[in-house]
């Protein structure tokens, strides 16, 4: 099963589309996760529309129109793997411990909110996963989102995909 994440999209605000390769590897994804951030609704529409499953959240950016058709945490089995979305976890010392004790019944956990690419593994397993911004960089050298894979239940072949400067 093939995954794309993405997060802190911020269309039309940030950038009047996604990226190119970003929707190709849309396209191509068996899911699209989205960690909130999305800012209009328009975006939401065209991805539904192109994604074969769409897993998302809201973000705080995110106003009454996408609120209603959004929750702020999403769950989802995916080929045996228990996946968490979360825009917002916090501040990043002690961000494993906090998300461990509140996600402790899931494998991964897809967040947002900072821009910054985050992947890292919590006391007792549980997999946080942030693909930054593909259309905001803010501190970071490029705009970037992840493809991941699920196999048996096990998620492999993360990856972090930088975008060019626009």
């Amino acid at each position: 099963m093939k995954l794309v994440l993405t997060a802190d999209t911020h269309v039309p605000k940030r950038a009047r589309d996604l990226p190119e390769p970003l929707w190709r590897a849309i396209d191509a994804a068996d899911v699209v996760v989205h960690a909130g951030d999305w800012v209009d609704v328009a975006l939401l529409d065209r991805m539904e529309s192109r994604a074969a499953r769409l897993v998302g959240v809201y973000g705080n950016n995110d106003g009454p129109a996408l609120r209603a058709r959004l929750p702020e945490v999403a769950r989802a089995e995916l080929g045996g793997l228990r996946l968490a979305v979360i825009h917002e976890t916090g501040p990043a010392t002690g961000r494993e411990r906090r998300c461990a004790e509140r996600f402790g019944d899931v494998d991964v956990l897809v967040f947002g909110h900072s821009h910054i690419p985050w992947d890292t593994v919590a006391p007792g397993g549980l997999r946080l996963l942030n693909p930054g911004s593909p259309t905001d960089r803010r501190r970071q050298p490029v705009a970037t989102y992840l493809t991941a894979e699920i196999h048996d239940g096990a998620l492999t072949d993360v990856t972090l995909h930088p975008l060019p400067r626009r």
